[in-house]
């Protein structure tokens, strides 16, 4: 059962921070007067932040290397993105929840038994209930929006984006819950997942940087036009091409993280004129971080 818990344990690491960031962004972007969806959208990052508190409890001396090292779950600008964030908006923000993730350490140092099969088990189906709860949320958020009855700063896509990194946390954790594993990626899939979503920040990022800042607005649309290619050649090429495809996407998202790394350090420098929460642009670094462990995951496997 330890791959069981390990695999749990990094899934939570990773989605339940970017969950209860997806519901601070929402909760920034709501207009006072909409307190019903200002409520919900408090009360999810406050469960979010429940679970991440408890993953990280249970996750030292479990969790692999090679993901507290990627950068997935924290990078040298989050705590300060989160003070940042927090002062700026008023939300609070539980920065211990990151120093502590920050001490982590990696390997077998502690037993998986039967108590901690049980903690585990809690705390995955405690996530699901949430999920099932947030994602409800979303879709009433973008049916509300499209509908012109609800009104909110952030993009009807970005609400379809965050939807669909919901349900592939979902996705992750049902499986984990029905056979104790998740089964091997395909390659295909999983690339045309994380390409859409690394398009789509490119997008967000053109469109809330300030029309001054000319060069990293054309340098995001390159980014944009990049995936967009890398998408629709997923979608026409087999298997087989699928491995030089690969290669290409890996290249493109290391040098997309340089660009994130560059925008993370800007806008926490204030730096770069933008309507860019910092935590935002701390988030999407980190997502990027994520897919680049997935790629080289996948090319060992294929080396």
């Amino acid at each position: 059962m330890r791959e069981y818990v390990a695999l749990s344990l990094e899934t939570h690491l990773f989605f339940a921070r970017i969950m209860k960031e997806h519901s601070l962004f929402l909760l920034a972007g709501f207009p006072a007067k909409v307190t019903r969806f200002i409520q919900r959208a408090d009360q999810f990052r406050e469960e979010f932040e429940d679970g991440l508190r408890k993953t990280v409890k249970l996750a030292d001396g479990i969790v692999s290397k090679s993901v507290l090292i990627s950068g997935e779950v924290v990078t040298e600008f989050t705590r300060k993105a989160e003070c940042q964030t927090g002062n700026l908006t008023g939300i609070p923000i539980d920065i211990k929840i990151t120093e502590a993730e920050e001490r982590l350490s990696a390997g077998n140092c502690v037993t998986v038994n039967r108590e901690m099969v049980s903690h585990v088990r809690m705390l995955n189906r405690q996530m699901l209930g949430s999920l099932s709860g947030l994602i409800a949320f979303k879709e009433e958020i973008l049916r509300e929006v499209t509908g012109c009855r609800l009104y909110t700063t952030n993009y009807p896509l970005l609400t379809e984006h965050i939807l669909r990194e919901a349900k592939m946390y979902r996705k992750i954790l049902s499986e984990l819950e029905k056979k104790g594993r998740v089964s091997a990626p395909d390659l295909r899939n999983l690339e045309l997942f994380w390409n859409q979503i690394m398009m789509e920040h490119a997008q967000f990022i053109r469109g809330l940087l300030d029309p001054t800042e000319c060069e990293l607005i054309e340098t995001a649309d390159g980014f944009a036009e990049d995936y967009c290619r890398l998408l629709e050649e997923a979608r026409e090429q087999d298997c087989k091409a699928m491995h030089a495809l690969a290669a290409r996407t890996l290249r493109t998202t290391e040098q997309y993280r340089q660009f994130k790394t560059v925008g993370a350090e800007g806008i926490t420098g204030c730096e770069i004129r933008s309507i860019i929460l910092p935590l935002l642009a701390d988030h999407v670094l980190r997502e990027a971080n994520h897919y680049l462990r997935i790629l080289e995951h996948a090319r060992k496997g294929r080396d």
